[in-house]
């Protein structure tokens, strides 16, 4: 894949995260650290945009929640 330079501004504590996550060896770089976030951000949108076609418009939040339960994406706890 080719790959482009672009400069980004994040908060600090993301900064460090990612950085503290290279050091750990879970990710190879801050960059591809960053790239994995941006491509899971990109097939959650793509996802919700399907959602919204077969509902033809904004799935109920309800329904939303009860999906990350039923695929755990969120604690039980939480979601309630």
């Amino acid at each position: 894949m080719r790959t482009e330079r672009v400069t980004v501004s994040l908060p600090a504590e993301l900064v460090a995260e990612a950085r503290d996550a290279v050091r750990r060896g879970t990710s190879r770089s801050i960059s591809s650290y960053i790239a994995e976030a941006v491509s899971a951000r990109q097939r959650r949108d793509r996802s919700l945009a399907v959602l919204a076609d077969l509902y033809g418009g904004p799935p109920p939040a309800d329904e939303l929640a009860e999906a990350r339960r039923t695929l755990r994406l969120v604690s039980r706890a939480a979601a309630v």
